[in-house]
């Protein structure tokens, strides 16, 4: 089951916390397909901003009652056809668009993905089907290296999870998702 979850997030460090704080209120492990979509503005609020969708149990629909920790009060949400919260149409198009587009932040092998990886280590290693790198037509073989500045962040891509990347220094490739980009126009200031 798939559920989604809203709070009007407008960066993705607020929404990466969300989906954490949600696996957590709801005791699902840590590597959960977890992911974060834009929403159009016109569902709930007047400006575009992030929603998340988390792969849970069947389970997990009792907790969503109130009868046992669930998500916290805040958290608009949408599982099935069940929805709470007035964000909750946020939610939906979170769940719905899972496995199909969004930006995913927690996965199985999440976590050793660290350092320095071959294609083939990366692919064994974690949930990721695929690498690709950006504007080329054809993948990297499996003993290209990868710097992954221990921060790894696919996206859903043809219904696989696809790991896009970027030439680096020394013949290497690097997520093209950097962990914390320069804003626009901070050199000009």
């Amino acid at each position: 089951m798939i559920l989604g979850i809203d709070t009007g997030t407008r960066t993705l460090a607020e929404a990466e916390h969300l989906l954490h704080t949600v696996v957590r209120a709801l005791g699902l492990p840590g590597d959960a397909v977890g992911c974060t979509h834009l929403v159009p503005a016109g569902l709930g609020m007047q400006e575009p901003h992030l929603a998340c969708s988390l792969a849970v149990p069947a389970e997990v629909s009792w907790a969503l009652g109130g009868e046992r920790a669930g998500p916290p009060a805040e958290v608009s949400w949408a599982l099935g056809g069940e929805r709470a919260g007035p964000l909750a149409e946020g939610a939906a198009l979170a769940a719905a668009e899972h496995g199909r587009s969004g930006r995913i932040v927690t996965f199985p092998g999440r976590d050793r993905l660290t350092g320095t990886l071959t294609v083939g280590e990366l692919r064994r290693g974690s949930a990721i089907d695929r690498v690709l790198v950006l504007a080329t037509p054809d993948p990297p073989a499996d003993d290209a290296l990868v710097v992954t500045h221990d921060h790894v962040r696919p996206i859903w891509r043809d219904g696989l999870m696809t790991l896009l990347t970027m030439p680096a220094a020394g013949g290497r490739l690097a997520p093209a998702e950097v962990p914390n980009p320069t804003p626009c126009c901070a050199d000009h200031v």
